[in-house]
């Protein structure tokens, strides 16, 4: 077969190709319909002068067509060529004046496919809204977190809490629709991220037109909400707020023994120098049309939160010095100090679906990664179907004795919100008369680094143990961003945790042993090949780390298991 280049159908046939090979990239489901449209154009020995008359060759439907019609006016607008006519128009020019009868006869007019724009304001709108904050030649696109983040402010319903507390829908239901007509696509894994099509990009531009044309309004969805006053009624300038997202910690060097650990001298903010104070993350809603409650109810309580768009957790607790420029006075940043303690709260139906894709672990990861000792999590109850209870009791119930004993976190089960929001308020109070009375020792952001974060954490902790050290704000979101402090051994990790019965404890055991995913792919390698090979392979996770009991134990099927993912068995 002749290559495009040499087609009969040459500009038709690399487009189609062009477009193929994105979708390949994507890992898109228009795959199928790319292949098929261009194994039967090739191989087509009929010319064609207009997309049009492509609908009769398998593969190319309106859809299709319509964007081949589009490149092709634009191919023509720059290169000064004429746009071919329609076929519609050359049969209309080229038939037979109508006799008398047939002109009295009512001409039907041809029905247009409706060009899909989704209901202003709706989970399907603020999703393709949220996306379009993206460059559009990019590849990396947004996790779900992010993209909710972006959308939110577009959408009239939540996209964590169902609008109907019986229901266990949300707005995020809408992205099952939009992967099904192909707007959106989804990849990577065990983490994904959600990026616009080329149709979706021009979904998102008739989204805009219409918009536009009927005086409504976008919220800016690339940037969350941010606060107006801080908890002692402070303003808070747009710039400060952006600046806890810069990254001030670098990544450095990895951290093997004791002695590469910095020593620095703590810089010391006496008692009465600052004010505990509440921070909430801007996400925490209680339905679509009730987005404030928490915050005011808070209030109403005698807390007032800072609504801020945390990296980690839902609400976390900082002191705030009295006078703004005691840090950086000091060689530090920003005017907040990270306590001790952090909250991640869960609805039970967002706890449900957090289990089921895998959020639920990746969260706990988080949690664990951010070095704050007192994690907190609070299971709220709402009402659900019988149903869809009984089918996942058993899972949650595993889920949060596994917070409990595995990880170490204390768990408090509240019947709703207004519970939540009390046990907050006590948390708050009991905190402010803990710190307020003390000296706080705050780690300067120059000695610290994304590698030796946890370990000089850790260092301190059995060393210092009378002494309780803090790093700034800015640090801390900086050092808790998934996007700047994920080391190789986060994604060793990560990798290895996808696997079913491979928890965090047998996965830390198994990157202990094998440093490094090429490390440990290589002692697969080494167990040779054939029948032999086969069983050193399947045996090669029980029989290094056989002596390990209790939780970390590994029994044979797991490690075989295990073998047939990264053993290639």
């Amino acid at each position: 077969m002749a290559e495009p280049e040499e087609s009969t159908n040459a500009q038709f046939l690399a487009w189609v190709k062009e477009w193929l090979d994105v979708a390949r990239e994507r890992n898109s489901k228009g795959v199928t319909t790319y292949k098929n449209a261009y194994d039967s154009l090739k191989a087509c020995p009929m010319t064609f002068e207009h997309p049009s008359e492509l609908q009769q060759l398998r593969g190319f439907g309106p859809k299709l067509c319509e964007r081949l019609e589009e490149k092709l006016k634009k191919h023509c607008e720059e290169n000064g060529l004429s746009m071919p006519e329609h076929p519609q128009v050359r049969r209309a020019r080229n038939a037979p004046e109508a006799t008398a009868e047939d002109s009295s006869k009512p001409k039907r007019k041809p029905r247009q496919p409706k060009s899909y724009v989704p209901t202003y304001r709706s989970g399907a709108f603020a999703l393709i809204v949220g996306l379009s904050c993206l460059p559009e030649d990019s590849l990396n696109g947004m996790t779900k977190a992010e993209l909710i983040e972006a959308a939110q402010p577009n959408c009239d319903s939540s996209f964590t809490a169902p609008s109907d507390p019986t229901k266990f829908y949300t707005a995020w239901s809408s992205m099952k629709t939009l992967l099904q007509k192909e707007l959106i696509y989804e990849h990577g894994r065990p983490l994904r991220r959600y990026a616009l099509t080329d149709e979706g990009w021009d979904v998102a531009k008739r989204i805009k037109d219409t918009t536009e044309k009927s005086g409504r309004s976008i919220s800016a969805a690339n940037m969350p909400a941010l606060p107006t006053t801080g908890g002692d009624g402070s303003s808070f300038a747009a710039e400060e707020q952006t600046s806890n997202r810069v990254d001030v910690v670098a990544d450095g060097e990895a951290v093997t023994d004791p002695d590469g650990l910095p020593q620095f001298t703590p810089i010391v903010i006496p008692p009465g120098e600052f004010t505990v104070e509440l921070l909430l993350d801007v996400r925490e809603v209680r339905a679509k049309k009730d987005r404030d409650y928490m915050q005011e109810e808070l209030s109403k309580q005698g807390v007032d939160p800072i609504m801020r768009s945390l990296e980690v957790g839902d609400a976390q607790w900082v002191a705030r010095c009295k006078n703004p420029t005691y840090l950086a006075d000091h060689g530090a940043e920003g005017e907040e100090v990270v306590l001790d303690w952090i909250v991640e709260r869960k609805r039970l139906d967002d706890l449900i679906g957090s289990i089921k894709d895998g959020r639920f672990h990746e969260q706990k990861f988080r949690l664990k990664r951010s070095g704050i000792q007192n994690v907190i999590y609070i299971i709220e109850e709402i009402t659900m179907d019988s149903a869809t209870h009984s089918r996942y009791e058993e899972s949650v119930q595993t889920a949060i004795a596994s917070t409990q004993v595995v990880n170490g976190y204390f768990v408090k089960r509240t019947l709703k919100m207004d519970d939540t929001i009390k046990y907050l308020t006590r948390i708050t109070k009991m905190l402010k008369r803990k710190y307020e009375g003390q000296s706080l020792h705050v780690i300067p952001t120059s000695v610290l680094t994304a590698q030796n974060y946890i370990p000089l954490l850790e260092h301190l902790r059995e060393h210092k143990p009378t002494i309780s050290h803090y790093v700034t704000y800015p640090a801390f979101s900086s050092l808790a961003s998934k996007s700047e402090t994920m080391t190789l051994r986060d994604v060793f990790l990560k990798m290895l945790m996808t696997t079913r019965g491979l928890t965090g404890e047998r996965a830390l055991e198994i990157q202990r042993k094998w440093k490094t995913p090429h490390g440990f792919i290589k002692a697969y390698q080494e167990c040779g090949s054939g029948e032999q090979g086969k069983k050193r392979k399947i045996d090669l996770v029980s029989g290094e780390l056989g002596h390990l009991v209790g939780r970390k134990k590994f029994t044979k099927s797991l490690s075989q298991k295990i073998a047939e993912i990264w053993g290639d068995v």
